[in-house]
C-alpha cells in the first residue's frame, strides 16, 4: 500500500528492526525494544556498557539487581504531535543480564556519560571447584 510519499510500505516490519531490538516480536514484551550492550571482565570486575543516547537518566532509566540478574529499563517518549519519518526508537527498552559468580551486588556502581551507561560490578575471587575424573566403563 503506497504511503503519503508514494513509497510502498512493507507488509512485515523491517528485518533489521527485529534484529536490533534484541527481542523477536513473538517472544518477550510487546512494544519493548532491546538495549545494545558490551560486556567484559577486567581487573576491576565485570563491566557492562549500555547504549542509551538522548535519555535523562534521572527520569527515564532504572537499573536494579536481584538474585544475580542485573536489569536495565528505559523509556523514551515521542516529542512530536505529527507523524514524520523517524528511525529513533520510542517506547520501553529493557535488558537483563546474569552476573558472573562472585558478583558483589551491594557494591555496583554506574555512571552515564555521552549517551553511554557504564556499570561496574566488583567480583570476589571465586575458587574453581576441583575437577574429579570419572572412569567410564565399557558395556558388556
Amino acid at each position: 500500500m503506497p504511503g503519503k510519499l508514494g513509497r510502498r510500505r512493507p507488509l512485515l516490519p523491517d528485518l533489521f528492526d527485529w534484529i536490533e531490538s534484541g527481542v523477536p516480536p513473538w517472544r518477550g514484551v510487546p512494544g519493548a525494544h532491546g538495549i545494545r550492550i558490551e560486556e567484559r571482565l577486567t581487573d576491576e570486575g565485570y563491566c557492562l556498557r549500555a547504549e542509551l543516547p538522548g535519555l535523562d537518566v534521572d527520569k527515564d532509566v532504572r537499573l536494579d539487581v536481584r538474585h544475580g540478574v542485573l536489569r536495565l529499563r528505559a523509556e523514551r517518549g515521542e516529542e512530536t504531535k505529527k507523524r514524520h519519518h523517524t528511525e529513533f526508537r520510542y517506547g520501553s527498552f529493557a535488558r537483563a543480564v546474569r552476573l558472573p559468580r562472585g558478583a558483589k551486588e551491594d557494591e555496583i556502581t554506574a555512571e552515564y556519560k555521552d549517551g553511554i551507561l557504564n556499570v561496574t560490578v566488583p567480583l570476589t575471587a571465586v575458587e574453581k571447584p576441583p575437577v574429579t575424573r570419572i572412569d567410564i566403563r565399557h558395556g558388556g
